[in-house]
């Protein structure tokens, strides 16, 4: 990974961790921190900040990356659960094009899943043909996605020919391989969730009425009994497989609980998997090749898109397969964990290289609901907050490892305290020109500033808790890029609120609007306190692009950071500490664009339903 590097004077050496990871609990709440901090003996003397610190391993493993959503399914507008999926990996994406020079060799799909009995059943329910459903909401989908800045290189359709060609040929390897047979398959069948249930997974529950009737123990939704002949698939065969898999890549699946709840899902029994429906009962879905009664598997269908997108089945695919990060709702991760490795091992293939599992949104508490009417919309959010604002404030609160809560007045509180005031307050600060008249970036005095803590001197004016915010600045882009690794974006944009909190305590300390450019004394010292926090926010523009690009673009325009110093690669800070040449120091600010975000009204906060499709 490309990190901020500091130059050293005469070697470049490689930067030690710096925090230690907070253990992971299915049982309790994780707890937050902001970023960590070397001690002073530690921190300081020159050292270089480099990719190469950890990414020796990923310059080789991750030559290329592969980033996926789930492909989502049409029976129903997009909402913010949605949108967070597609978030996350566009930030992560993003992250990874910020690393390296070369952003071809960086992937992102996204889609729609259009196949299966339940877009059959709510055509019919709509009085439409299901191709004009699918064209509906697959475009809802990609007006959302395109309006949320999303930076997806493919968006593929389930319906596309290409991807029918791809299962049709996936299902051909599996049956050569012999792991398809035809048999009687009788049990429990949950159309809203598309899968096959044993009984052991099938409660009772009682209707308004005080009858009962069957449901999924795991979703809630009701389930009825299915006997047919299909296709079944010998997934009883991958259960020792699976198991070797988890237990021998450890950060497979991230965050660790869902990695545990997995290999207690392979301790049990895993019985074969029914793969088609008769056509009579599913005539919507791709036909089995050579037998036109059958239907292949909704789950198959979709789960088959990951290696569309690459250009399966030609060979072209291998050259990013399996460099694949899926990121997944933890409602789909059995067909994730399980399921599709298994498939792709029966392929012979090698299962995908990681899973990111993430939570859900509530809403006011409460399960987002159709019946409920608290499904919030999430274009009308975009406009309400800024795409840059909402973008920030779902993945700033959005845990991974349990669902988080939405209402309007947090995303307020939020976007006003860490974006308006904190950070846009701080470059009105240093950017104003009643401080800084010249509209430059100024000189660092390093007789002010010295590079080394405790140093006494008439001219020496840095303190101890100026010394502790460089060495913050400094590490806080290998503590981010940590994060993002360890799929923790909240815990990023943590250690960035937490430095610009610092930075803001910095100039608040030094006060320079009470110093003087005309004194000789004075002069050199407000340069200095203008051109760290200057550096500090370059670091916070650069680090931000994956979250907020916008927002990104318009800070480090302001301060005149050309489109070629915006990689991670180029992000040399506070050079002029450690006795080198700065190349922004005494170069002109960019134009004045007004205020970086505005602060919103809280009075005006609303919520929306989504769109009925």
């Amino acid at each position: 990974m490309r990190l901020s590097h500091v130059l050293s004077e005469h070697r470049l050496l490689r930067l030690r961790p710096v925090c230690t990871m907070l253990g992971k609990s299915v049982l309790r709440l994780l707890g937050r921190t902001g970023a960590s901090r070397l001690s002073l003996l530690e921190d300081f003397g020159p050292r270089y900040y480099s990719s190469g610190s950890l990414s020796a391993r990923d310059d080789a493993r991750d030559a290329r990356a592969y980033f996926t959503t789930p492909i989502f399914y049409v029976n129903a507008a997009p909402h913010i659960g949605h949108l967070y999926s597609a978030l996350l990996a566009d930030a992560l994406s993003r992250h990874r094009r910020l690393r390296g020079p070369s952003t071809a060799a960086t992937r992102f799909s996204t889609g729609t899943d259009e196949h299966g009995l339940k877009i059959q059943q709510a055509a019919a329910t709509a009085g439409l043909a299901p191709t004009e459903l699918c064209d509906r909401v697959s475009k809802h989908f990609q007006q959302l996605f395109q309006e949320a800045g999303i930076s997806c290189t493919d968006f593929i359709r389930t319906t596309e020919a290409r991807h029918r060609v791809a299962v049709q040929h996936f299902w051909g390897v599996l049956k050569s391989r012999g792991l398809l047979y035809k048999g009687v398959y009788e049990g429990w069948y949950c159309a809203s969730d598309e899968c096959f249930l044993p009984e052991a997974k099938v409660t009772r529950q009682l209707g308004p009425l005080g009858d009962s009737f069957p449901v999924s123990l795991e979703s809630g939704h009701p389930v009825s009994w299915t006997k047919e002949e299909n296709y079944i698939f010998r997934l009883s065969q991958f259960r020792e497989p699976l198991q070797r898999w988890l237990r021998g890549n450890p950060q497979a699946i991230t965050p660790e609980p869902f990695h545990h709840v997995v290999l207690q899902w392979l301790d049990e029994e895993l019985p074969d998997l029914s793969v088609s429906r008769r056509s009579s009962h599913l005539h919507w879905g791709i036909p089995v090749p050579g037998d036109d009664s059958q239907t292949i598997y909704v789950w198959l269908d979709a789960l088959v898109n990951y290696l569309t997108v690459i250009g399966y089945p030609n060979a072209e695919f291998k050259s990013w397969w399996p460099a694949t990060s899926h990121i997944i709702g933890k409602d789909i991760l059995k067909f994730h964990a399980i399921y599709w490795p298994a498939f792709l091992l029966g392929a012979g293939m090698s299962p995908p290289q990681r899973i990111y599992v993430h939570s859900h949104w509530t809403v006011c508490g409460q399960k987002m609901s159709k019946s409920l009417g608290n499904v919030v919309d999430p274009r009308t959010c975009l406009n309400r907050y800024t795409v840059d604002g909402f973008r920030y404030f779902l993945l700033r609160q959005g845990v991974p490892n349990w669902d988080c809560d939405y209402y309007d007045e947090k995303v307020v509180k939020l976007l006003n305290s860490e974006l308006a005031d904190a950070l846009g307050g701080l470059l009105n600060r240093c950017t104003a020109k009643r401080i800084n008249p010249s509209e430059t970036y100024p000189a660092f005095c390093t007789t002010c500033f010295p590079s080394e803590p405790g140093l006494v001197g008439p001219s020496v004016r840095a303190q101890a808790e100026d010394y502790a915010l460089v060495s913050s600045v400094a590490t806080l882009p290998k503590q981010v890029a940590d994060h993002y690794d360890n799929f923790q974006i909240y815990k990023a944009l943590e250690a960035v609120s937490s430095c610009v909190r610092q930075t803001n305590g910095f100039v608040q300390r030094h006060a320079p609007w009470k110093l003087n450019w005309e004194s000789p004394v004075d002069a050199p010292w407000l340069g200095t306190v203008l051109h760290v926090a200057l550096e500090c926010l370059r670091v916070f523009g650069t680090l931000l692009q994956p979250v907020t690009p916008s927002l990104a673009d318009k800070l480090l325009s302001r301060l005149g950071v050309s489109a070629s110093e915006r990689n991670l690669g180029e992000l040399y800070f506070l050079p002029r500490f450690y006795g080198h040449p700065c190349p922004f120091e005494g170069r002109r600010l960019g134009p004045e664009t007004g205020l970086l975000f505005p602060r919103l009204d809280p009075s005006r906060t609303w919520l929306v339903k989504a769109h009925r499709t």
